[in-house]
């Protein structure tokens, strides 16, 4: 097996070398908003972006009134942030405008969350017990598996709309009483259809409506905290100083975003979260600090398609808000970062006791994945009837838009195979990952030895 895959390698890395196989283009959509946006700014119709720390606080401070934003560690991941995309991100000015529109839109939420806090001391009392929380690499088949659980009324989850806006507005309380309607759901339907018009393949990469399960990275980015910022801007020097902090300030402040998230749902706080996304794979010790409890699902694919794949849907945003990317630097960066996720998730479950966690490989979803599925429900100790007509609802839903998959390959990033092997294969190896398009070595549910 080991001499097929060398001599597969080989011919790929031949290929590369004999054909130029370039990834999609942007649409016409953000030409046309990045024309409109330079011709206003040069008849002083469109103010130019200002992405410096103080001005944004300012910013945010006299649109809500407010001057509190809680902890100010949140300042240290803003000032690496915006020295890496003033210096590295090369934003054209559809970018830099809706850089500063991000900014003030996270640090207005800080504001409001700390009145909301004031206003409701016991958001912060609610309990959070025993979450579940899905770790794995971006495109691993996490949104799957959340989706699938968060079918089950048991759990709590954050819809796409709370992802967006997770703080209510100032008048949330006429909404509680029903004298007005939430505003956020409008708003994530208005930045979605944006969205697409900038990219419609991003339905394809990460189908998703505002009512739709959603992960919590938003929750993160409210600490200026995450690889989101990476997968949507030219940021390396932002992400190696993440790398080399500790994100418990992120997690405790994402912990009280859910309390004040599950208080706006008015669902019962004894509903244990069903959490997700590819941040806490470099996260999980701070995970675990702020979630001592937490049952672990952890997923697993071919790091072929998991870094391919990782790469297109960072391509396909970052095209969208600058004029200057490399495809091959992109590559080469979501290897070494998918490289350095699993490095701290291997590292971090040496320390997790076996019956907290547990493994579920991408393929035997694609297989079977009520099957899986089941087995899951076994780790949970609940019974899975009652959750299984909503399951079988998000996969006949979830088949449906699989008429508009998502294309990709390594070679449109500058790699082959072999890259990814050299750098990934002991993985590969310690968790019996199957490798698509490899006959399986087993039917059976594979579970990992490392």
């Amino acid at each position: 097996m080991a001499a097929i895959r060398a001599a597969n390698s080989a011919a790929r890395a031949r290929e590369l070398q004999n054909q130029t196989i370039r990834p999609p283009r942007r649409t016409p959509f953000i030409d046309i908003m990045d024309m409109a946006i330079r011709g206003g700014r040069r008849l002083g119709t469109v103010a130019p972006a200002r992405l410096e720390k103080d001005h944004l606080l300012e910013q945010a401070m006299e649109a809500t009134g407010l001057d509190d934003f809680g902890d100010r560690w949140f300042e240290r991941p803003m000032e690496a942030l915006l020295d890496a995309v003033k210096g590295e991100a090369r934003l054209n000015a559809a970018g830099d405008f809706s850089a500063m529109k991000q900014f003030h839109h996270v640090l207005r939420d800080r504001l409001l969350a700390q009145m909301w806090f004031k206003r409701h001391p016991e958001i912060l009392a609610r309990p959070m017990p025993r979450p579940v929380v899905i770790v794995g690499p971006m495109r691993s088949g996490t949104t799957r598996l959340h989706r699938l659980l968060a079918g089950d009324r048991r759990f709590s989850h954050m819809r796409s709309f709370e992802t967006i806006s997770p703080v209510p507005r100032s008048d949330f309380e006429e909404v509680l009483d029903g004298r007005r309607e939430d505003f956020r759901p409008v708003l994530a339907g208005r930045i979605m259809k944006a969205a697409r018009l900038a990219n419609p393949r991003t339905l394809s990469i990460h189908p998703t409506g505002p009512y739709e399960p959603e992960e919590e990275l938003g929750l993160l980015v409210a600490s200026m905290w995450g690889m989101k910022h990476e997968a949507q801007w030219q940021v390396p020097s932002y992400g190696r100083w993440c790398e080399g902090e500790s994100a418990v300030p992120a997690y405790r402040h994402m912990a009280n975003l859910l309390r004040l998230v599950g208080w706006s749902q008015q669902v019962s706080s004894i509903r244990p979260w069903i959490l997700k996304t590819p941040q806490h794979m470099l996260d999980l010790d701070a995970l675990l600090k702020v979630f001592p409890d937490a049952r672990l699902i952890f997923t697993h694919r071919d790091p072929h398609k998991v870094v391919g794949s990782a790469a297109s849907l960072a391509w396909n945003q970052t095209i969208i808000y600058s004029d200057d990317v490399d495809p091959e630097r992109m590559g080469r960066e979501w290897l070494r970062k998918t490289a350095l996720q699993i490095e701290r998730m291997r590292a971090a479950r040496k320390t997790i006791r076996p019956e907290r966690m547990i493994d579920v490989q991408y393929e035997d979803m694609e297989r079977d994945w009520n099957g899986t599925m089941r087995r899951v429900y076994r780790f949970l100790e609940l019974d899975i009837e009652p959750a299984l007509p909503a399951m079988e609802d998000y996969m006949r839903r979830a088949r449906a838009l699989k008429r508009h998959p998502h294309t990709y390959s390594l070679a449109e990033f500058g790699l082959a195979e072999g890259d990814v092997r050299e750098r990934l294969d002991d993985y590969v190896r310690a968790f019996d990952v199957p490798i698509e398009g490899e006959r399986p070595r087993s039917m059976a549910p594979r579970s990992a030895r490392a």
